[in-house]
């Protein structure tokens, strides 16, 4: 006889600032059931009024509270859709979890910022929402970051072949799971953020579709030095990232201003090739297996320079393990949030440097 199903909804909205991620899940089994999915872009007056969170200014305080205003009635309205789309009332989901859009990662600090109103997310929905997902990890001394490790680690391990989860979204990270051995994971640098600003800036376009523009120009090498010579690329994990460090400001510094637009974006592709196979060399040895999920994974010109750069890797996405590429981080924060509705430890220390496992975040009874 079947279980019954066990809902929850998880919402991501990442680095990338592109829009809302929303998953309905059933995590009645081992594998988690994709149900239904909706994607609601972010419009582009949200986008720049993100971008400009990430830096401080006049009246800051003020603006991001009516920004997480804004995205809780953005995160309910995809809620809505996603319910719609499936067929199934809000009275029938346990929990959604909501990542939240960071504007602040400075777990050296000790603290992180995901812009949401969860209470407002709850009232408009009528459902219980779990949010703030980091910062219990990071007043346990750790990073806060990455998280959906420990998702990797419940339902993508394999007992006899070593893998390597890599998501490439604004940021990339990895996962790494070698069989008998405690399962790590990190951020290892840029994934699309940088060659998203630099074609936005130039084209006015969102993203480089297949990384057909890139594939267009040369790589710089004295450029991409000088972008590899950044101390995070050498640091070992744990390690977190984001736009603090890794925007535009910083690309600009290492530019002389002569230089072709189209060899900057190619230089930016192999900086996130060459910074990804680097990390798995020096941290993830002996792997076998590379499953590609987040958007980087349908960037074509990208996956060529890694297939190139760790030729002795398979290399596919996370489909043929079951799971969607496009919706592998908004199932995470389903998953998440049912590990927080049940207590359980949501963080692996291993992973993000904190002294002991966490039930993470704080919840929001409907």
């Amino acid at each position: 006889m079947s279980k019954p199903a066990d809902l929850y909804i998880g919402i991501m909205s990442g680095t990338s600032l592109d829009g809302v991620d929303a998953a309905l899940v059933d995590l009645s089994q081992d594998i988690p059931r994709l149900v239904a999915t909706h994607y609601q872009p972010y419009a582009e007056p949200l986008k720049e009024a993100l971008l400009a969170l990430h830096h401080s200014a006049h009246d800051e305080l003020h603006q991001s509270h009516l920004i997480a205003n804004i995205l809780a009635r953005e995160y309910a309205n995809a809620t809505q859709s996603l319910l719609k789309k499936a067929g199934v009332d809000a009275t029938q989901v346990q929990a959604i979890g909501c990542h939240g859009q960071t504007v602040r990662h400075r777990p050296e600090h000790g603290y992180t910022i995901q812009l949401n109103n969860g209470a407002l997310l709850a009232e408009l929905c009528g459902i219980n929402v779990v949010g703030d997902f980091r910062s219990r990890d990071i007043a346990a001394g750790g990073q806060g970051a990455p998280l959906v490790p420990a998702f990797h680690d419940r339902v993508l391990r394999h007992p006899n072949i070593h893998r390597v989860i890599l998501n490439i979204g604004g940021i990339a990270n990895l996962t790494d799971l070698a069989p008998n051995k405690t399962t790590t994971g990190f951020d290892s640098g840029p994934g699309n953020l940088l060659m998203d600003a630099w074609i936005a800036k130039h084209q006015g376009k969102a993203y480089d579709k297949d990384g057909a523009w890139a594939a267009s120009g040369k790589v710089i090498p004295a450029l991409l030095q000088r972008l590899l010579d950044e101390a995070f690329f050498a640091a070992a994990p744990p390690k977190s990232t984001g736009r603090d460090l890794f925007n535009l400001r910083w690309l600009e510094r290492q530019l002389g201003g002569s230089e072709a637009p189209a060899d900057v974006q190619a230089t930016l592709l192999a900086l996130t090739g060459d910074s990804i196979a680097a990390a798995v060399q020096s941290f993830c040895v002996g792997t076998k297996e590379i499953y590609l999920c987040g958007g980087g994974a349908h960037n074509a010109a990208l996956v060529r320079h890694l297939q190139q750069a760790l030729p002795q890797r398979r290399i596919q996405k996370t489909e043929e393990l079951g799971i969607a590429a496009d919706w592998m981080e908004a199932v995470a924060f389903a998953w998440l949030a049912q590990q927080t509705m049940q207590l359980r430890p949501g963080n692996l220390p291993a992973v993000t440097g904190a002294a002991h496992p966490c039930v993470l975040g704080a919840i929001y009874p409907a």
